[in-house]
Order: C-alpha cells, then structure tokens, then sequence
C-alpha cells in the first residue's frame, strides 16, 4: 500500500529554501560548513532527515528563526535522507554549485523563492520525495518588453553587467 501526499513547504515570502537529498549524517556539518565559506555573514537553518539508526532531524545554521523554520518543515516532509536549507539575505544561486560539490549530496529537488509544495509517496517503510511543484504555471511566452525588463531587472540587481 502507497499513499501519494503533498506537502506544502512553510515559509516567509522573503525566504529563499533548497530542498535536496542526501546520504549520511555527516551531511549537516558538510552543508553548514559549505554554507558559512561561501557567503559572508549568511543567515540560515538546515535540517536533515536521518533515515536509519535514531532517524532523527538533524538541525543547525546562524539564525534561530531559520533553524525552527528549518526544523518544522523537515519533520513535517519526513523523507529520509532529504535536507531543506532556508537561506535570507543570501541567495541559492551563492550556494547551490558549493551544495552539489559536497560528497554525499546525490540530488537537489529545488531552489527557489516561490512557494513550493513537494510530493511524496509513502510506504509502510517511510516517505520518499517524488518532486515539486515550485511556483505558478506559466501564463504566456515574453514579449520585447518582458525581456528588456528582464535584462534591466538583472543588471540593477549585479547579477549581469
């Protein structure tokens, strides 16, 4: 017997989350280090999913309200083995290359502002994440004028020269 669930992630607008999956309890340790060598000052909380021995959710980061976030959120998705990082005033786009480098992280699901409900099956042995709907469909393709903004909107923001 399978269940198919939805799961919608929980979090503030402004907040930026990195949902992913991984294979060992080193896993928290791995992801805070890489997190704080790559971002000055970065605010975030992570938690990770242990799938075996205690099967606990692992947690850390530098801001309390992310790590709760962070908590809340795992215990709540319950897939073993996946990682949710909540990143503000940093963006997944500062970390997300630094994330796949590490060893055991085998998968990234998404990273995103939007929000983001993830979809899991769920057996009699735990949950599993089959993917995630991040964000609105689309509403039509961009005109000459949404890709002048889009260009402008990236260069006033010092992600394009």
């Amino acid at each position: 017997m399978a269940d198919l669930k939805i799961i919608k992630i929980q979090k503030p607008e402004e907040v930026n989350v990195i949902l992913g999956q991984a294979h060992f309890i080193k896993t928290v340790e791995d992801l805070y280090e890489v997190l704080v060598n790559n971002v000055a000052n970065i605010k975030f909380g992570l938690a990770f999913v242990e799938s075996s021995g205690a099967c606990k959710v692992r947690s850390t980061g530098t801001d309390a309200q992310l790590k709760k976030l962070a908590e809340d959120n795992a215990l709540e998705i319950g897939a073993g083995h996946s990682f949710i990082i909540f990143l503000r005033d940093a963006y997944p786009i500062n970390v997300l290359n630094a994330i796949k480098a590490v060893p055991e992280v085998c998968n990234i699901y998404c990273a995103s502002a939007n929000a983001v409900e993830v979809i899991l099956m769920e057996t009699q042995m735990g949950r599993g994440i089959l993917g995630v709907i991040d964000g609105l469909k689309p509403k039509g393709i961009e005109s000459d004028q949404d890709i002048s903004w889009r260009k402008e909107f990236l260069r006033k923001i010092g992600y394009k020269l």
